[in-house]
């Protein structure tokens, strides 16, 4: 496949030229899998991590203020099958059909999304990446290994049921785009486990007549989902826990507990960070 071969190839692939300029620029020390990582030099933010979790868990949001606080762009591979849904390109119809009986897309097919945003990357001079859904198979991660050193991989964590009830109160504006969700979340902890609540994230007075739900967020589609992501995580967790290279995160609660916590276990500092930016 052809946009294989541009990501993939070295010597014709600007979308590798791009990975392969930006490898080793932030963490060279082993990371171990519940280790600190190394502190992040603010005047240096190249970093090249990757975001795993269940669908609902979180990624996006947490790797988007992650990459707003260090300055590299956040590829969510989700946001870009969405594109090529609402675009009526040529991968749209099949893309459809997949996301709405809840199966992964393929790997040609995220490579060959990849592989186009990181070229237009590439032509903005972006370096360094969050990359948020990619890789989901050890295929993929064997693929990303060959072309670039990823620093560090986040796996967030969340109950089963609290991801279930996350994924049917997701809403999306119709207008601006934006992300909401209506579920007041409030499960008790069992064997052990400590409480987990979430507020509901809700729209402003402007968007509440126009919320929309995501043709895969129903019960049925939503568990399907889960449980092929179950059978295919595990092997991608266990390739880069061989690597020492995995941080497991479990979720607190919501944004206001589990930011700051994240923060500390990513051995970043906000407000420093932020002054160091600004400077």
């Amino acid at each position: 496949m052809a946009a294989m071969a541009r990501l993939f190839r070295s010597s014709s692939s600007s979308a590798v030229s791009f990975l392969n300029r930006s490898l080793s620029t932030a963490a060279a020390t082993e990371l171990k899998s519940q280790s600190l990582p190394p502190r992040i030099d603010p005047k240096g933010r190249n970093v090249q991590w990757v975001f795993l979790g269940c669908p609902g868990v979180g990624k996006g949001t947490y790797a988007s203020r992650l990459s707003t606080l260090l300055g590299v762009p956040h590829i969510a591979t989700g946001d870009l099958v969405r594109e090529e849904l609402s675009s009526a390109g040529p991968l749209s119809k099949q893309l459809e059909e997949i996301v709405n009986q809840g199966k992964l897309v393929s790997d040609e097919i995220i490579i060959n999304l990849l592989s186009k945003r990181l070229e237009v990357g590439e032509s903005k001079g972006e370096a360094g990446f969050i990359l948020d859904g990619f890789p989901r198979t050890v295929r993929q991660a064997e693929i990303l290994t060959e072309v670039t050193d990823i620093d560090l991989v986040v796996n967030l964590k969340l109950p089963e049921n609290v991801l279930l009830e996350k994924c049917l109160g997701r809403r999306i504006c119709s207008q601006c785009g934006k992300n909401f969700n209506v579920a007041c979340i409030n499960v008790k902890g069992e064997n052990g486990n400590p409480d987990i609540s979430m507020a509901p994230l809700l729209p402003p007075p402007q968007c509440v007549s126009k919320l929309i739900t995501r043709s895969d967020d129903t019960e049925t589609i939503v568990k399907q989902r889960l449980r092929i992501y179950d059978e295919k995580s595990q092997p991608v967790e266990d390739f880069y826990r061989s690597q020492g290279k995995l941080l497991e995160f479990d979720l607190p609660g919501g944004i206001p507990e589990s930011w700051p916590k994240l923060l500390e276990a990513l051995n970043l500092d906000e407000n420093e960070d932020k002054q160091s930016a600004t400077a």
